[in-house]
């Protein structure tokens, strides 16, 4: 059984790779729903259909745990998944989110009392990280901003003209004095760089890729019933529902030139 890694487009990879590199024994299944990306800006029951769909697909190819690297699915659709899909077609099966671990993460060092999220637009309208910082920490403030335009800049490799938008962004966090800046999707890893040097040394950047992958491993070190079922052959496969010359191209960039796509539907 594999370990199955979804996301709405190729925002993902940087979360695999990270994957692939500390967990390298597993098998893993990427699927990217290049065909439908941004999520973003899609309603809450077109997101969880489209959730639903993947996680049906991944499970029909031997997944026995999902991830869902999207932030705007893992915000807007995941609970669902987890309470009401699962436990009536596959309870025995597990699918995981990376807004928890992110928001985790963000609180492990000391002194943290303002936070900023930048994230799409359906993850900020959720509340989502807002929610699971508040459970674990009554006392931060957070402060939210909606970034539309990044992952189809990303997408569309066009991160050269990213620079002003992104800026726009982090402005009005930055005006907020924020202490901690949350990178809330899974495309922003490739924007890390640029961020940090827009925020300067005093602000701690949380990046998703350099997360998941220690609580992936402390997730399957506390959970050795499921661990015990997952094969370990070093194989992966890279699935997608749509693929352009631009696609395979920002793929070799992010994950490494062998990548190999299939082009799948699971609709």
């Amino acid at each position: 059984m594999k370990i199955g890694i979804f996301d709405s487009g190729l925002g993902g990879l940087f979360v695999t790779r990270a994957l692939t590199k500390k967990l390298p024994q597993y098998d893993y299944v990427y699927l990217g729903d290049t065909q439908r990306v941004p999520y973003g800006n899609r309603s809450r029951e077109t997101i969880y259909q489209f959730l639903r769909e993947a996680v049906e697909y991944l499970f029909s190819h031997d997944c026995e745990l999902i991830i869902v690297a999207c932030n705007t699915a893992s915000a807007e659709a995941l609970r669902r998944v987890q309470q009401q899909y699962l436990p009536k077609h596959h309870p025995k099966r597990r699918v995981l989110g990376v807004i928890i671990p992110t928001a985790e993460a963000a609180l492990e060092n000391d002194g943290v009392k303002r936070i900023g999220v930048l994230a799409t637009q359906g993850t900020v309208h959720s509340q989502a990280y807002v929610r699971e910082l508040k459970k674990i920490a009554p006392y931060v403030e957070i402060f939210q901003e909606a970034a539309p335009l990044l992952v189809p800049i990303i997408e569309n490799n066009s991160i050269k003209f990213a620079d002003p938008i992104l800026y726009s962004y982090l402005k009005p966090l930055l005006k907020k004095n924020i202490d901690t800046l949350i990178l809330g999707c899974t495309h922003y890893p490739i924007l890390k760089s640029r961020v940090k040097k827009l925020c300067g040394p005093r602000i701690k950047v949380i990046s998703q890729d350099e997360i998941i992958s220690e609580k992936l491993f402390d997730y399957l070190r506390r959970h050795p019933e499921i661990e015990k079922r997952l094969t370990k052959k070093r194989r992966r496969s890279f699935l997608v529902t749509d693929l352009t010359d631009a696609t395979k191209a920002l793929a070799k960039k992010w994950f490494g030139k062998n990548i190999v796509f299939q082009i799948v539907s699971i609709e």
